[in-house]
């Protein structure tokens, strides 16, 4: 099948956009990778220093000659996702020598959890926790012994960064290694009515308490189709897994089997053999539109809205939000999975999962079929699926239908013909929409704001019961300037309840929602942000807003901002307290939301 012709124009826009810095890039990591594996530079001293805790790998170190695997780990035993890590490490050391080859742990990262800091002061560093795993990540490879690196992360910002780092040491192969959902527990619908009855006051904690501990009940990620496991089709689509690994339950057999698998793979493709991959060839433009159109595709996270930019920047490749928006356009949508849906990911990868997914994309000419992965040339090998025969890991070819056409369809039958994301643009500025889960009835609001400053004013105003017509909510002061961009994620059930009362309410903020936001229509990421004088400082209530994801468009209709004064934030409170005062830094120089709002790219 011919490729699309809206994703050949956007790819060459992207790579006209980015011809200089990807040249400079390239040529960056070339130079780097035409020195050699770095070890046989190093003093006597140095190379004692390095391998002095190694023990009987250390004649095969100062040899220089078989592959050294630097391993970066995410590993805590605080989320859920990345505790199965925990045996990773001698695992792919083992692996490595019995390839003759040897694996160090270069370095670890930090792995907050959302799920833990949601509504809570320690989520105004969850952005900047990305800048940070990345800065991290590259001191872990800095001593420069490395001849490949393997990536041990699933969840939220942690795979951006390790990304970032990938990137910015891309003259050397770049592994990533998941370690799976948790079995499935209480389905997420069920779940959600809890949250909703609790924030109406009809049950009380102890059921909530007892919901959410029956939904997230054991190792792995989560299992809605938030930004962790869209970080893990990501990787995948991308070429950065191996074939069928993103989805595969932690603790079983297959699980080790494909541990053991990347470990050699990632011997086997450094510049000492005849398979050279550096990272920094794998993530070029194709495979970043790749991704794109499996997020699209998937309904995935609109957190990757933002990462994705600035994972792109990390490698000379500029993204822009109107890439997003034409490629959403000719994307189906072609999976449900909560909460988009009453599935989960386990019921994804069940009814074919990525190997379907990718396969009918390809056929209707969707994917770029020719993109560099750390499994082969062309994205063909990713309609593969690993299966144990015998004990042995085996590929074989996945599923040609899907087994569950309630969950994942046919490219040509899907759910809806165009994909999960809008692009907003106004005189309010500019944001995004998921909109995979926001019935059509629900796209287009046009009612009076109400101002907010904080997540925590709307929530006062709820329980005072101030909503009682149709409104359009503004939460200012959100963004990465004022506060770190936190999530919002505890504003969703409060305006669920709004619309499932008959009124008609949608959201706009400067800061993020949650990949598991749901079906209020939010328009998100909105910049200038208000900190930085965007126009949501010049909001006041009873304006009238129209959010209309149909048209893409973000306006207020009635007032004349130009002759208002901007409100002035009050971020006394977020200067000081969970360490926001070690990232004032941050605060102070990073970008804006639409390039990623990153700080160290």
């Amino acid at each position: 099948m011919a490729l699309h012709p809206t994703i050949a124009r956007v790819t060459d826009r992207i790579v006209a956009r980015s011809r200089d810095t990807r040249t400079t890039y390239l040529d960056r990591i070339t130079r780097a990778a035409d020195t050699g594996p770095r070890r046989a530079h190093l003093s006597c001293g140095n190379q004692a220093h390095a391998y002095a805790a190694m023990g009987a790998d250390k004649d095969a170190l100062a040899e220089a000659r078989s592959p050294n695997i630097g391993i970066v780990t995410a590993y805590n035993d605080m989320l859920s996702a990345h505790q199965p890590f925990a045996t990773y490490p001698d695992q792919i050391k083992a692996a490595a020598r019995a390839v003759g080859a040897t694996a160090q742990v270069a370095g670890g990262v930090p792995a907050m959890c959302d799920g833990v800091t949601q509504g809570q002061a320690g989520m105004e560093l969850s952005l900047f926790s990305r800048d940070v795993i990345a800065l991290a990540a590259g001191v872990a490879l800095s001593h420069n012994t490395f001849d490949a690196a393997i990536y041990l992360g699933v969840c939220d910002k942690i795979v951006p960064g390790l990304v970032i780092a990938a990137a910015t040491f891309g003259h050397i192969p770049a592994v990533f290694l998941p370690a799976g959902p948790m079995v499935s527990g209480m389905p997420n619908d069920e779940k959600s009515k809890v949250r909703q009855q609790f924030a109406t006051g009809k049950v009380g904690r102890e059921a909530l308490m007892a919901a959410e501990m029956a939904s997230y009940h054991g190792p792995g990620t989560c299992t809605f189709y938030g930004t962790a496991n869209s970080n893990q089709m990501l990787m995948e689509i991308m070429g950065l897994h191996l074939p069928g690994a993103s989805f595969v339950n932690p603790g079983t057999p297959l699980r080790d089997a494909l541990t053991v698998a990347a470990t050699q793979r990632a011997a086997a493709i450094t510049a000492l053999g005849n398979a050279f991959r550096p990272a920094g060839r794998v993530l070029d433009e194709k495979a970043f539109v790749n991704g794109i159109v499996g997020l699209m595709a998937t309904g995935g996270s609109t957190n990757l809205v933002l990462h994705l930019p600035a994972m792109a920047r990390a490698a000379g490749v500029f993204l822009e939000l109107e890439d997003f928006d034409e490629i959403s356009a000719v994307t189906p949508l072609m999976a449900k999975v909560y909460p988009n849906g009453m599935a989960d990911v386990n019921h994804f990868h069940a009814a074919g999962g990525m190997g379907y997914l990718i396969g009918e994309l390809l056929s209707a000419g969707l994917l770029h079929p020719d993109t560099c992965t750390i499994a082969g040339d062309g994205l063909a090998d990713y309609t593969q699926e690993p299966v144990l025969q015998d004990d042995t890991l085996v590929w074989r070819d996945g599923s040609a239908t899907s087994l569950n056409d309630r969950i994942l369809r046919p490219a040509a039958d899907p759910f809806q013909h165009s994909g999960g994301l809008r692009d907003l643009r106004g005189n309010l500025g500019r944001g995004v929409m998921k909109v995979s889960a926001v019935k059509p009835e629900h796209r287009v609001v046009q009612a009076p704001a109400r101002v907010f400053d904080s997540q925590d004013a709307v929530k006062a105003a709820f329980k005072a019961g101030e909503f009682t017509g149709d409104c359009v909510v503004v939460v200012r002061f959100q963004g990465p300037r004022a506060n770190g961009m936190p999530e919002l994620h505890g504003l969703t059930p409060l305006l669920a309840v709004l619309q499932d009362r008959g009124l008609k309410v949608a959201l706009v903020t400067d800061g993020r929602m949650s990949g598991a936001s749901g079906k209020v229509p939010a328009a998100i990421h909105v910049c200038p942000e208000a900190a930085a004088g965007g126009p949501l400082a010049l909001l006041n209530d009873g304006d009238m807003v129209r959010v209309d994801a149909e048209a893409g468009v973000l306006n207020v209709l009635d007032a004349d901002l130009a002759t208002r004064t901007a409100a002035a934030p009050d971020l006394s409170g977020n200067s000081h307290g969970m360490g926001r005062e070690m990232f004032e830094l941050f605060r102070r120089t990073a970008g804006n939301a639409e390039h990623g709002a990153g700080v160290v790219v």
